[in-house]
């Protein structure tokens, strides 16, 4: 089991050693200036290369990706000095030279351009509202895809079967912003008036007292349009692993023994059939939380999405980073426990190999 885990930890370290590197080169071929974006374009020289120089900008390329490695690892080298621990809010260890440390400190993502804001602190700021979407889209997509899966396994061939399977394929086929627009259209728009519902408004309101909270009826229509892809994705799955499952000759004989229908299909089918299901229901998750970008800008949420595309059109590549650096650790950490609770779930499966 730790040889297991272990393996799966180094190959995610790998994955995300890769997509830092990537992320690094895409953004540092691009031409723009961050001194000046930070300045302002009449900012004199000396300002520039200040700045140049407190950003590190001013050293070689392979200098920079190395500094900004350190910066994101847990344990890195940094000055001991005042200054440097309140940047970093690090633990030292011990000291490696009379002026640097070995220090253990969260990840430091740097500061946004436009505002100066320590980026860790954007991301904790917009994470609950993107986290509570995809939530409740993967919510609505589990229930009703395996809902809907079951039955049509049970009553293959039927037109309940024909049925499902055709909106499932639609589903797939429509991008999540364009079911955005179309929900926040017709619901939001045309039928405001009887559905209640807003096109836009954010998950969090002001209340007559002055305190932000949550404005879950906001959250129906943008859940249900990030959910729509998943919903056909769960339902064919599911449909074809319980199809699966049923024909098994341990199904044949738990018929014979006489056990109930019902306890045969959930007991013994169903739980057989969830293991790829939900190795895709994770993996759909972590997938949300990219693809809410849209559906959080059509529907104006101030999360992760919100807040990439925000930064993109402004050229803040901090926080563009940030946030891609944050969606790709959040896929690698769900694969990983994908990977256990489906060694879990599957008696086959000899996780101490």
């Amino acid at each position: 089991m730790y040889k297991f885990i272990l393996n799966k930890l180094f190959y995610g370290i790998l994955v995300l050693l890769g997509v830092i590197f990537v992320i690094f080169a895409l953004f540092n071929i691009l031409p723009v200036d961050p001194a000046r974006l930070t300045l302002g374009q009449r900012a004199d020289v000396e300002s520039v290369q200040a700045i140049n120089k407190e950003l590190g900008l001013d050293k070689p390329k392979y200098v920079q990706f190395a500094l900004y490695l350190n910066d994101l690892s847990p344990i890195a080298i940094h000055y001991n000095d005042a200054a440097s621990k309140e940047k970093y809010r690090y633990i030292k260890l011990f000291n490696v030279s009379k002026e640097k440390a070995l220090v253990i400190k969260p990840p430091y993502l740097r500061r946004s351009y436009q505002t100066r804001e320590d980026v860790l602190s954007i991301l904790k700021r917009a994470l609950p509202q993107t986290i509570l979407l995809a939530f409740a889209a993967m919510l609505i997509a589990s229930v009703t895809g395996i809902f809907l899966g079951v039955i049509a396994a049970v009553k293959q061939h039927s037109w309940f079967d024909n049925l499902a399977m055709s909106f499932s394929v639609l589903g797939i086929s429509v991008p999540s912003y364009f079911s955005a627009i179309v929900l926040g259209y017709f619901f939001g728009i045309v039928l405001h008036k009887y559905t209640g519902l807003d096109q836009t408004g954010g998950l969090t309101v002001i209340d007559d007292y002055g305190n932000e909270v949550l404005a879950y009826k906001n959250l129906i229509l943008p859940a249900i349009a990030l959910g729509t892809r998943p919903i056909g994705i769960i339902f064919q799955l599911t449909r074809s692993a319980m199809l699966d499952v049923l024909s098994q000759d341990y199904i044949r004989t738990a018929r014979a023994k006489g056990l109930s229908f019902g306890k045969i299909l959930f007991k013994h089918a169903l739980r057989n059939a969830m293991n790829p299901v939900v190795t895709t229901i994770s993996g759909w998750f972590a997938s949300l939380l990219a693809g809410a970008f849209f559906v959080e800008v059509i529907f104006d949420i101030k999360g992760l999405g919100y807040t990439a595309v925000d930064a993109l059109q402004k050229f803040d590549f901090p926080v563009a980073m940030g946030t891609v650096l944050f969606t790709a650790s959040v896929f690698i950490i769900m694969n990983f426990l994908a990977d256990i609770l489906y060694a879990l779930l599957d008696p086959r499966i000899r996780i101490g190999k």
